[in-house]
């Protein structure tokens, strides 16, 4: 899995090698055509010796490595400042700045800012930077056959100048934080997917060991009670009749062993769906003995039938659940709230905590991957690690189930009563009901596990 920064061996040396072709093949056409069908009197020799060096290069790295080599940061660091060099010499041999393709010193720093972190990048820019203005300074004009030259009013000489500059800089900066982003959102995507992964697997498992419990359910019963009765019939002989016990012994164990292993049962309809309740609870549980109190409160809306309805146990909606109520657990100070509403159109689940909050500067960011969200004074919890990716994942996964997602922060007044006070951070989710709720019917028949 790719990192958001510090990656490296991760850029094709043969995708750089078609890049640098094209130049190569540009670079010649463009001086043949100035010689040939602009007249321009262009030292030949030393414009082929530049992009000659790129030739070699290339033949060189096709030779020496195999296609499927990637470069190392370090490397391709390395390979963008050749090409730079490279082309801002090829620009002193053409004319400098008066030459129209100077633009395209732009190329190398914009491949650096997307594929390179920002050292690298940085590091390429002020080359780019630094070269670009040598080359303004020293350079061969363009000059005719005839003996006239070619060249731009200086002030225009200058704007090109100031315009490549701020494209070094604009250029660079904004594709590589684009780049960043999207390596950001390509990692948390990853880990969403493996999270739903772990998730199904957990969920295929324990309806597996469930099945299982069920279908040895009536062969432990049958030992248990023809070891019984061999017990009792045993009753002159203390060692058949200890074995006799012993065997009812190890099938009581193995019973409970596997109603351990598995509480859901068989994979028939009716594990697959559950009253809302008991959803959340199922993904409340771990979390139901950290020392924090979890309140469930659910009832009916406006309109709402007083029996709550039945939704998909989905790993996915199960694990993002989780994620929140973990969430709420982590900053809480003693109390969390889980309240489930339904209408006839809508269901509603709020997840609320009595710690800090959300700070009120990256409400609107909440939901983004790697973001610090609910404790921005690190020092009182340094053993806390969260970045916003396990908010993101719960979002994510979330909004596949159809479900919408708001963030903010509540202030009630102390209850009368006395007790812990909803003043921390809110989840609000609301559905479709169509989305969410299974409407009831047959379940279906149990099947029988078979070889």
């Amino acid at each position: 899995m790719w990192r958001a920064t510090g990656q490296q061996d991760w850029i094709r040396l043969r995708t750089l090698i078609y890049l640098r072709w094209i130049a190569v093949f540009g670079q010649s056409a463009a001086v043949i055509a100035a010689w040939l069908l602009y007249d321009i009197a262009l030292d030949l020799p030393m414009c082929f010796m530049a992009i000659g060096a790129s030739v070699a290069v290339n033949l060189t790295a096709i030779i020496a490595f195999p296609a499927t080599r990637r470069l190392s940061e370090a490397e391709m660091t390395l390979t963008l400042l050749f090409d730079t060099a490279q082309l801002s010499v090829l620009l002193a041999l053409t004319g400098g700045l008066n030459n129209p393709f100077a633009f395209l010193i732009l190329v190398p720093v914009t491949i650096a800012a997307t594929a390179l972190d920002t050292r690298p990048t940085v590091l390429i820019g002020i080359s780019t930077i630094s070269m670009i203005s040598l080359v303004a300074g020293l350079h061969l004009p363009l000059i005719t056959h005839s003996g006239t030259v070619v060249r731009v009013p200086d002030e225009i000489e200058f704007g090109f100048w100031v315009a490549i500059m701020t494209g070094v800089v604009f250029l660079g900066a904004y594709a590589h934080r684009i780049a960043l982003e999207i390596r950001a959102m390509a990692e948390a995507l990853v880990a969403t997917q493996m999270a739903l992964s772990r998730e199904q697997k957990l969920t295929d498992l324990s309806g597996v060991v469930a099945a299982a419990a069920h279908e040895l359910g009536t062969p432990l019963a049958t030992i248990k009670l023809v070891s019984s009765e061999l017990a009792d019939e045993l009753a002159d002989d203390p060692e058949l009749r200890d074995d006799a016990l012993l065997i009812r012994d190890q099938a009581n164990r193995c019973r409970d062993i596997l109603r351990s292993m598995g509480r859901s049962g068989k994979d028939d309809m009716q594990m697959r769906t559950a009253p809302l309740v008991t959803v959340l609870r199922e993904a409340a549980e771990p979390h139901s003995d950290r020392g924090k109190e979890l309140i469930f409160d659910l009832a009916p809306g406006p309109g709402g039938q007083e029996r709550q309805p039945v939704v998909h146990r989905s790993p996915e909606l199960i694990h993002a659940l989780r994620n929140l109520i973990q969430n709420a657990v982590d900053f809480a100070r003693s109390t969390v709230w889980i309240e489930g509403e339904w209408t006839d159109r809508e269901v509603f689940v709020r997840i609320i905590d009595d710690g800090r909050g959300f700070p009120p500067g990256v409400l609107a960011r909440i939901g983004d991957p790697y973001l610090h969200t609910r404790d921005p004074d690190r020092s009182q919890r340094p053993e806390y690690e969260g970045m916003g990716l396990g908010l993101f994942i719960a979002k994510t996964l979330l909004e596949r189930t159809g479900a919408r997602l708001r963030f903010c922060n509540v202030s009630a007044p102390p209850p009368a009563e006395g007790g812990p006070c909803r003043s921390g951070a809110e989840v609000e989710l609301r559905w479709p009901i169509e989305h969410l709720s299974v409407a009831q019917g047959p379940l279906g028949e149990n099947r029988q596990i078979v070889d």
